[in-house]
């Protein structure tokens, strides 16, 4: 079966090869993103103390708190030995979206997955200018308050926006980096070349349909009808939240707090500048599925531009969900990337 990406790489030579006109490329990006449903269906939740850990003993498996100061309190697990290895969840998640994962990396490494501020089951009270610059700052004061020195980070989504956050904010505590398609949509507004007018149509567009609808939706206290709004979005149908399950509906919409406070008082894409990026030296490994959504490989592209020390590994057949459609897969690329940057 021909997949997105080969589609995509097709294309984008016969394009070059015809000289089509910046605009015809936007229309024929925009057609391709209709069919996003179709490639990436899976949303798929963990209970965060569903984590295990094999032969591990069940000691190491309990559900801890930390107090990083200011009055918050983030839940975490923590196993295995060895260099300190933390899991950054995306949104409408939590800590158990790393469930079949941490337990496989603790036998190599010290494996440490958290909930960020605002994620089952965490409770910390709601302050205003939230966005993955404080879930950053969070992350340092978690690395701090347990004395984890420099570690390798592996954030998926937002999880992976805020891991690049802090590697631009506290680079001496990042020895490594795995980022997973985060939604860096800033940048969509600044690409070089051909891919600018690309770019910024795909800006607009997001946040003409979905950051703006999302903000009203959750100002007015609907959450259900946020969550809705942004499954729509990505899944380019209307009708996609309505169609789900309950019990997934539940499992997002317990998970969809850090909406409430982000999307009234908050920033859900805060900007990070080109330059930012070209300054983090850390070594980088970029994730990314060939069928995921068309702006989030045009960000992932351009961070492979801008990052200096970055390898790019793209998996043909999964979408965003790739750490739970090729969970073998993403692990091995991780792992031989750590290997290659001298951490056993």
């Amino acid at each position: 079966m021909i997949c997105y990406g080969q589609i995509r790489f097709c294309l984008g030579n016969i394009l070059y090869a015809l000289r089509v006109p910046s605009s015809m490329k936007i229309l024929v990006r925009l057609l391709l993103a209709s069919q996003l449903c179709l490639w990436n269906v899976t949303f798929a939740q963990e209970p965060f103390i569903s984590i295990v850990a094999g032969d591990l003993h069940a000691d190491a498996l309990a559900l801890r708190t930390v107090d990083i100061g200011n009055g918050i309190t983030l839940h975490y697990v923590d196993q295995g030995k060895g260099t300190p290895v933390i899991f950054v969840h995306g949104s409408l998640s939590d800590g158990g979206y790393w469930a079949d994962q941490a337990g496989r990396f603790a036998e190599h490494y010290r494996a440490i997955a958290y909930s960020r501020r605002y994620n089952y089951p965490n409770s910390n009270p709601a302050r205003s200018g939230y966005s993955a610059v404080i879930d950053a700052q969070d992350l340092a004061a978690f690395i701090h308050t347990l004395h984890l020195g420099k570690v390798v980070l592996i954030g998926h989504s937002y999880g992976a926006l805020t891991a690049l956050f802090l590697a631009a904010i506290h680079p001496e505590l990042v020895r490594a980096l795995v980022l997973a398609e985060p939604p860096a949509i800033s940048l969509l507004a600044h690409l070089p070349g051909d891919e600018a007018k690309t770019g910024m149509a795909m800006f607009e567009d997001i946040e003409r349909r979905m950051v703006t609808p999302m903000q009203e939706a959750f100002r007015r206290g609907d959450r259900d009808a946020g969550v809705g709004v942004f499954i729509a979005y990505v899944f380019n149908d209307p009708h996609a939240w309505d169609q789900m399950t309950k019990s997934a509906r539940d499992e997002m919409l317990r998970d969809a707090h850090e909406w409430d406070v982000m999307m009234t008082t908050g920033t859900l894409f805060p900007d990070i500048k080109s330059r930012t990026i070209r300054n983090i030296t850390a070594p980088v490994l970029l994730l990314s599925g060939a069928k995921s959504y068309p702006f989030l490989g045009l960000i992932t592209e351009e961070l492979a531009r801008l990052l200096p020390n970055r390898e790019t590994v793209v998996l043909p057949d999964a979408g965003h969900q790739m750490w739970y459609q090729a969970p073998d897969l993403c692990r091995k690329d991780v792992e031989a990337f750590l290997v290659r940057i001298g951490i056993q």
